[in-house]
């Protein structure tokens, strides 16, 4: 199931908010726990790098190093849409509400593959970082975005106070987005990739969570029904990724039949 070149590496998730404000600012929140939850019940290293956080509650947008064997061909199973249902704790009226995230991983780069970065091609700004972090964020510019001009692919770093060590991070992230689009245009090796990324739009969710008037998670591709919504947003992913895998393998047996 995990037999692609690029299943055993490293990976960088990112999570954005979809439309809704506060709503879907808070579902993005929930789904950073939920793999960060994922990720320490594996004994992966994950770390946050950059992080928006939303006016009120939750977070537009948020990108995760993900470091451990097989993180990428794991977490490629999430990229797509979530979708949540639930009676909203910020509407005084107690109704229910839909909301929308999007989940999207790529690979990391290894250090042997060449990825060619021309200084030029870069716009490196710096700025304070948002969110809590003491008053340290306040005082200096540590936070790192670099801007590939040529693609437009931007990367950004901001959990260092070190602005040298934010730089080399966001360095990484950019390579890995640009390495993983190099893989699309030289090869079909991500063909799975490929279509999970025409998935990705709204009304074409891959998952939902149905928190009322019943609470059960149900993945849309495999049509796998999870009754205990809680363990899953808790971190208990396995099952859903398992049926997911198993799919891919099965869809690549039959194209080879």
């Amino acid at each position: 199931m995990l037999g692609a070149e690029e299943d055993k590496k490293n990976a960088i998730l990112d999570i954005n908010a979809g439309a809704g404000g506060t709503e879907a600012q808070d579902w993005a929140e929930m789904l950073l726990r939920m793999y960060l939850r994922w990720a320490e019940r594996r004994s992966f290293k994950a770390e946050i790098v950059a992080i928006l956080p939303g006016e009120e509650a939750g977070i537009k947008n948020v990108t995760v190093t993900v470091e451990g064997n097989y993180a990428y061909g794991c977490l490629k199973a999430e990229i797509g849409i979530h979708r949540l249902v639930r009676i909203s704790p910020f509407d005084t009226g107690r109704r229910r509400h839909t909301s929308f995230a999007s989940v999207f991983v790529y690979p990391e780069a290894s250090e042997d593959i060449v990825i060619d970065l021309d200084e030029n091609d870069l716009r490196i700004d710096t700025f304070r970082s948002s969110g809590a972090g003491g008053q340290h964020v306040n005082k200096t510019d540590s936070a790192v975005r670099i801007t590939h001009l040529p693609t437009g692919i931007v990367a950004q770093c901001q959990n260092e106070r070190s602005q040298h060590k934010n730089r080399a991070t966001a360095i990484k992230i950019l390579r890995a987005r640009l390495y993983e689009m190099e893989l699309q245009e030289k090869a079909q090796k991500m063909e799975e990739l490929h279509s999970s990324k025409k998935e990705i739009a709204w009304g074409s969710q891959i998952r939902s969570y149905i928190l009322h008037p019943y609470r059960m998670v149900k993945d849309h591709r495999t049509q796998l029904v999870i009754g205990d919504a809680d363990r899953v947003l808790d971190g208990d992913l396995d099952e859903l990724i398992e049926a997911y895998l198993l799919r891919l393998l099965a869809n690549r047996k039959g194209e080879k039949a």
